[in-house]
């Protein structure tokens, strides 16, 4: 095999383009990352926003697939000093009227709190935390090989209960209703829906799992920096500030694999590709965007509902039919005053990291795509209607709209931050319809983005299964170890 054999390029340092580089490191071959912003991580980055000695998440802040994907599991982040923080209240969903809906780690304790639906929440989380295993295997594969199919059938029957119009039977009251919409609406799309039914029950029973929704210690770089000293220790190096324009730049490697959407692999390479391949990339859809809103403030949020102040995510949209009603106008393109919004308090869960009167607060909103307003006075009044006071608590603020999330990170299309939307069929088929979705026609290309099964998430799934793909058709490999050297 001739040097150039032995090369391999990955384009982004987002979690799926580290994750690929670590497992061709660990196969032998010579690795370089290119990365075009000046620090590496994509969606795992952190910055000083408004103090020195207060960090932001900017973009992913909680992390229930980092505690549960295979790629993680088999790579031992705790083995490598990254302590996942497990809040005992996974999520809140406050409600009018000082009630709230909560997803306890504990699932007795979550189905006390839901009256009549705690026998409901149970038959329903139950058997899929005695499978959980197999159902996120299932859910966080390529959909194309066994892993985790014996859950196939019993996740089916819940998705189809839960993903058509008479969803809203499932519950008798509006806690319970709202506790599941609220994970459903992390597919961002049209609810209710297959794929949000799927989403939401892959995200409501792992809130009650082993890892539960945890955050990092110290902040989602930490995980980011994980993967990069793995890599390094494999002789794999990062190339920061380092834009690639050009396929031709990444000479001598012959192995590429490319952590970015559809769109930028149509200008990076579309002379290259065959026509029919060009335009099924042309028909890629997008989702709705995130509009992103970083606070820092004197005090913890002042919830009227007081228990919500404990959990690690806090879900706000209302009641499950306003949530549904809001979600699918955000997928037309149709923008409201009252938009979903998530919003994590880190320090609820770290301590660590606040200082005396500073805290951080992570939130977005999600918006119609490409939508263009600042985020920061919807996302302030969504938290202020269940927070009463919040915004005399507020030192500092920025929003980030949709549009400005594509600038931070392109492949983060019209602020689509799951590069590409959850539909039946792109949950199916991402980003075309090919047995291996990873392999480009274009020799030694591979696409390794969220834009490839899986999906979306810090998971590493993308980049690992590429990365698994690139090394049994390029070089006759079989898949590295992931685990610490010892």
């Amino acid at each position: 095999m001739g040097d150039g054999n032995r090369e391999a390029a990955v384009v982004g340092s987002g979690p799926n383009g580290l994750a690929a580089a670590v497992t061709l490191a660990r196969a032998g071959l010579r690795v370089t990352v290119y990365e075009a912003a000046d620090t590496l991580g994509g969606g795992l980055r952190q910055a000083r926003l408004f103090d020195s000695a207060i960090g932001h998440d900017v973009c992913a802040a909680v992390h229930p697939m980092a505690g549960a994907a295979r790629f993680f599991r088999e790579f031992d982040l705790a083995a490598r000093g990254v302590e996942l923080l497990r809040p005992e209240l996974s999520y809140a969903h406050p409600l009018d009227g000082g009630r709230a809906a909560l997803a306890w780690h504990d699932l007795d304790a979550t189905c006390a709190g839901l009256g009549p639906d705690g026998p409901r929440w149970r038959r329903l989380m139950a058997p899929l935390l005695a499978r959980s295993r197999d159902v996120t295997d299932l859910l966080l594969s390529g959909m194309r090989g066994t892993t985790g199919l014996p859950a196939g059938p019993l996740l089916a029957a819940r998705a189809l209960r839960l993903g058509t119009p008479g969803a809203h039977r499932a519950f008798r009251g509006e806690e319970a209703a709202a506790l599941f919409a609220g994970a459903a609406a992390h597919a961002m799309g049209p609810l209710p829906s297959l794929p949000g039914a799927a989403v939401g029950l892959l995200l409501a029973h792992l809130a009650h799992g082993q890892a539960g929704w945890p955050v990092p210690r110290g902040g989602s770089h930490r995980i980011a920096r994980a993967l990069a000293d793995d890599l390094e220790a494999h002789g794999g190096r990062i190339l920061t500030g380092h834009r690639v324009t050009d396929l031709g730049q990444l000479a001598p490697a012959r192995t590429i694999l490319l952590d970015i959407s559809p769109r930028a692999l149509l200008e990076l390479a579309r002379p290259a590709l065959p026509p029919g391949y060009a335009r099924a990339l042309s028909r890629y859809r997008y989702g709705p965007a995130a509009g992103k809103a970083d606070f820092l403030v004197s005090d913890p949020i002042p919830w009227r509902a007081r228990p919500v102040g404990r959990a690690g995510t806090v879900h706000l949209g209302g009641t499950a039919p306003e949530i549904f009603a809001q979600e699918s106008a955000n997928a037309a393109g149709r923008s409201g005053e009252r938009p979903f919004v998530l919003v994590v308090d880190p320090a609820v869960t770290d301590p660590g990291r606040a200082l005396p009167g500073k805290r951080p607060i992570w939130a977005y909103a999600h918006l119609p795509p490409g939508d263009r307003r600042d985020p920061l006075p919807l996302i302030r009044d969504a938290i202020e209607r269940y927070a009463p006071g919040f915004r005399d608590t507020v030192l500092a603020g920025r929003g980030i709209p949709g549009t400005a999330y594509e600038a931070y990170n392109p492949n983060y299309v019209g602020g689509d931050i799951g590069t590409g939307a959850i539909t039946l069929r792109q949950s199916l088929a991402r980003p075309v319809p090919r047995w291996d979705p990873y392999r480009t026609p274009l020799p030694g290309v591979y696409l390794c983005s969220a834009a490839t099964p899986p999906g979306p998430s810090v998971h590493g799934m993308s980049g690992w299964l590429a990365a698994r793909s690139a090394l049994r058709r390029e070089h006759r490999l079989p898949p590295p170890a992931l685990g610490p050297l010892r």
